[in-house]
């Protein structure tokens, strides 16, 4: 029996809760699209997955199939299992916010990442403790020699996935990007849905 297909709509956010052991399936569907992720321990949210200790962790700015990123406790909670993209998924860019699209020149609402994983936790009835850094699927921030970065599409293409195995149990939060003012959802600069399976 193939497993349920989750539509995460472009420019919101999903929530699912994960067992240790099962193993999630995020798809690009379209192959542009940057999706934030974050996982939180299921018995107490002040624990969840950290970038600064996973780079730390995996000794480098990407992991690669068979690295675990950490929490801030520095205890393994997901494994990348499967990469059929080039393996670029930033670590070092801060979730976008209202303050971010203000200094970018947007007047009024804008969607952003911090509200979709605040939505998104809350249709699970769950209140984050605060918005940790996310681990940014397909997004694309090159490090030059000189230490400078620069905000670029991505270089994944359509259908491309990873898997993702929990190694504790952990709630997990999937947001479409809906960063529109820069390319990093692809020159079009139209952000787009994705999908996810939970495999088992």
């Amino acid at each position: 029996m193939s497993a349920t297909r989750v539509t995460i709509p472009a420019r919101l956010g999903k929530a699912t809760r994960l067992v240790a052991g099962q193993s999630i399936k995020l798809i690009n569907t379209h192959g542009s699209q940057v999706v934030d992720t974050w996982a939180f321990i299921a018995s107490d949210l002040s624990e969840f997955m950290s970038m600064e200790h996973s780079r730390t962790a995996i000794g480098g700015i990407f992991p690669h199939v068979g690295e675990s990123m950490v929490s801030n406790r520095r205890e393994p909670i997901l494994t990348l299992v499967e990469d059929s993209s080039p393996g670029i998924h930033d670590t070092l860019i801060a979730a976008c916010d209202r303050y971010r699209f203000e200094q970018l020149g947007c007047e009024g609402h804008h969607d952003s990442c911090t509200d979709n994983l605040a939505a998104a936790l809350g249709e699970l009835g769950v209140v984050p403790p605060e918005t940790p850094a996310p681990w940014n699927m397909w997004m694309n921030i090159p490090v030059a020699a000189d230490g400078s970065i620069s905000f670029e599409p991505p270089v994944s293409r359509p259908g491309d996935h990873v898997v993702l195995r929990a190694e504790r149990d952990a709630v997990v939060v999937f947001s479409c990007c809906p960063q529109d003012m820069i390319p990093i959802n692809g020159t079009d600069c139209v952000p787009k849905d994705c999908h996810f399976e939970i495999l088992s």
